[in-house]
């Protein structure tokens, strides 16, 4: 037998095997989460905040975490957009592809493989500096630098894909750097930078670590950026290490409302994505 063809066969099964793969562990993901917490699943939970002994067993829900969880990777999400798209923008038109350039990359792919725990330390350092207590603003400065390398780096590459041509014509058209920049260039991205912000925001609201220190935890929803804020993936670890097995299901019930969380915002962000490249010009 050819030998390319032996090489096909084997790189094509090996293709086919590891979206198998990915995509069995994600309908296993989703059959867990579902099969367990849909049956704890009711109105109260989404709806009310913890009563005395809910994690106990008691009534009461977990509205506290949801709103929680909202205001954090929501404010983190905006403090970092505002900072990773000036960030993405100097990549591209100021230092272009000098050392410089290379160097920011760098460290941005390092703060990107970072553990979401240190962040929290640093974090939870940074607010002891300030004064600060565990509160929802020292949530947000926690998920603000975990979101930060991972939204610029995806904007980075969104703005890489925008065409020469289009700069160049933008130039000769008398249109300064900042004016492609921000009216041709990132219209012409704006796909790809709504994948960005949407990535950031669920490795955002999907991370416990570096809140454990800095927001706290709270049965209630938070008045000010001063007070505690409760998360969902922190209400899933502190129900699923008690020992009744009715609040364990309640911790299956969190994951399957933000997993319908995480997956409300990917399907509203394609839709928009879906709108905005009939303008990108190929």
């Amino acid at each position: 037998m050819n030998r390319r063809k032996i090489e096909e066969w084997f790189f094509k099964g090996l293709m086919i095997g590891s979206a198998v793969m990915v995509l069995g562990s994600l309908v296993l993901i989703l059959c867990t989460v579902v099969w367990r917490g849909l049956p704890a699943l009711n109105l109260e939970m989404i709806t009310q905040t913890p009563k005395g002994g809910y994690y106990l067993g008691g009534a009461g829900g977990i509205l506290n975490a949801i709103v929680g969880s909202l205001y954090l990777a929501g404010g983190a999400t905006v403090l970092a957009m505002a900072i990773s798209l000036p960030i993405a923008l100097y990549l591209h038109f100021y230092v272009t592809r000098s050392r410089h350039a290379a160097m920011i990359r760098l460290a941005l792919d390092v703060l990107w493989g970072i553990p979401s725990i240190v962040y929290g330390v640093f974090a939870f350092i940074l607010m002891l500096l300030l004064g600060l207590r565990a509160s929802l603003l020292g949530g947000i400065i926690a998920l603000t630098l975990l979101e930060l390398p991972i939204m610029t780096r995806g904007m980075d590459e969104a703005l890489a894909m925008v065409p020469p041509a289009l700069k160049e014509a933008s130039y000769s058209l008398g249109a300064t750097r900042l004016e492609t920049a921000l009216k041709v260039a990132v219209r012409q991205s704006m796909p790809g930078l709504l994948t960005a912000i949407l990535l950031a925001f669920g490795r955002g609201i999907g991370d416990a670590a570096s809140v454990l220190f800095t927001a706290g935890f709270t049965d209630h929803i938070p008045g000010s950026l001063l007070e505690p804020a409760a998360s969902l993936p922190l209400a899933i670890f502190f129900q699923l290490n008690t020992p009744f097995p009715v609040v364990q299901d309640r911790a299956y019930a969190s994951a399957l409302i933000l997993t319908v969380i995480v997956l409300g915002l990917s399907m509203i962000s394609r839709r928009l994505t879906g709108k905005l490249t009939e303008h990108v010009i190929r």
